[in-house]
């Protein structure tokens, strides 16, 4: 059994550490990984910092370089294209974070990617050589695409590739 006296000490431990501040718990939540501003603040709230506080934390970090819509926006793209989204699925992502149109197009010209060989690769991975030949299996990987958030363009090249073509 426990003994009664370790847990007053445990509580009166938790009451001697301070609040954090909202600057500080914004740098915890960017040390984990790239937040937007729009999520930053977001998060803040839910852990009950007033908006004001949010703003001006946020807008603090953002003037040492801790936040930087850009920077998550390149990191989101990046992210996502390698986990086998399309870029019209990343500009939606993208813009549900809070992001502008300017940010949204830098951070996707910034990408120097090819999304059709994406495309292929994904197709080639799940279905195969065999989507060559069956059109029931072309129609599942573009659906597969579609789904994924490629363009028209990068399914046609995905699902009626050569197979000797190496890219």
């Amino acid at each position: 059994m426990s003994d009664p006296g370790d847990n007053a000490k445990a509580e009166r431990k938790r009451r001697l550490r301070p609040e954090p501040t909202p600057t500080q718990r914004a740098l915890s939540l960017l040390t984990r990984r790239e937040h937007s501003r729009k999520e930053l603040t977001r998060k803040l709230a839910v852990r009950g910092v007033d908006q004001a506080q949010a703003q001006a934390a946020i807008d603090r970090l953002a003037k040492d370089g801790w936040q930087d819509d850009a920077r998550f926006a390149e990191s989101l793209v990046r992210s996502r294209a390698g986990g086998g989204y399309g870029p019209i699925r990343i500009r939606a992502e993208l813009g549900m974070h809070g992001l502008d149109r300017e940010a949204i197009a830098s951070a996707m010209d910034g990408f120097d990617e090819d999304w059709a060989a994406l495309a292929r690769d994904l197709v080639r991975r799940r279905f195969g050589e065999r989507v060559t030949e069956d059109r029931d299996v072309q129609r599942k990987a573009a659906d597969f695409l579609v789904r994924r958030g490629f363009a028209a363009e990068h399914i046609r090249a995905a699902t009626r590739f050569d197979p000797d073509d190496p890219f």
